[in-house]
């Protein structure tokens, strides 16, 4: 079993780690891998050859960097390639998620938009899965239960979908508790692919347990709306009181920023 990480950017796009830096942090926490997915549109063809370079050259038997990119689409549609390291033009989701997999690599709409359901069930070219938790994105209190309604909607007609769970770390005091952990004995990116193109793997934190299949109880969806509701009230109100502070041009400390991230 391997534990470790989804979705983490770093210095070569908007992160503030460097690759090094994230290697010695996780390493640290007790994790064996993190799955990179740098912004693909910071990237030209010798930058992108450097990042998979530094990847591979601070890996080894204790740890993995396993390279990737985030892909930028029209109506600011994010899509994960995990193990995906080639550059496109092209900005319709669809054309990008077969991008990715002409790679080889594994394809998921990062933290959907509610109103982008509908819009994603109209593609006739699907991911391998939809981020279901995004720690930045949700917060780190609980995911929205209508992500999960929307995969099982998917599954219907795409049986192998799977259920992902990424930290979208950018910043060195964001919360970082949500691990997955991998039914894999290799730290090699081919064997790390496969486990999470099987489905085999779950996400933890703070004894919460959660399945590659996205399929929760009931019961504990429900709850996820009730904490989700506060959270994004509170959210909400932290968002409107820094608009009103820029507006009356009263800047907020960044040591303040770097807190609230780790509330959020």
């Amino acid at each position: 079993m391997l534990k470790g990480a989804l979705h983490a950017h770093s210095t070569y796009s908007d992160g503030e780690f460097t690759l090094a830096e994230l290697r010695e942090v996780f390493l640290s926490e007790g994790c064996s891998f993190l799955c990179m997915t740098d912004h693909a549109e910071y990237f030209d063809q010798q930058s992108i050859a450097r990042y998979v370079a530094e990847c591979e050259s601070l890996s080894d038997k204790t740890f993995r960097l396993v390279a990737g990119l985030e892909y930028r689409c029209e109506r600011d549609m994010h899509i994960l390639g995990y193990c995906a390291t080639k550059l496109t033009q092209s900005v319709d989701p669809r054309e990008v998620i077969r991008h990715i997999g002409s790679q080889g690599a594994i394809s998921v709409i990062a933290h959907p938009k509610d109103d982008f359901f509908s819009w994603i069930e109209s593609f006739g070219t699907l991911p391998m899965g939809i981020e279901m938790w995004n720690t930045k994105y949700d917060g780190r209190y609980a995911p929205r239960p209508g992500t999960f309604a929307l995969l099982q909607r998917l599954k219907q007609r795409a049986p192998l979908m799977h259920a992902f769970y990424g930290q979208d770390l950018h910043w060195k005091k964001q919360f970082r508790g949500l691990r997955v952990v991998l039914d894999c004995d290799s730290l090699e990116p081919a064997a790390i692919l496969a486990a999470l193109a099987a489905g085999k793997y779950s996400a933890q934190k703070d004894g919460l347990v959660l399945p590659s299949s996205g399929v929760l109880p009931q019961a504990l969806l429900e709850e996820f709306g009730r904490v989700q509701a506060r959270s994004h009230r509170m959210w909400r109100f932290l968002k409107n009181s820094k608009t009103t502070l820029d507006r009356l041009g009263i800047r907020v400390p960044e040591s303040l920023k770097a807190q609230l991230r780790r509330i959020f």
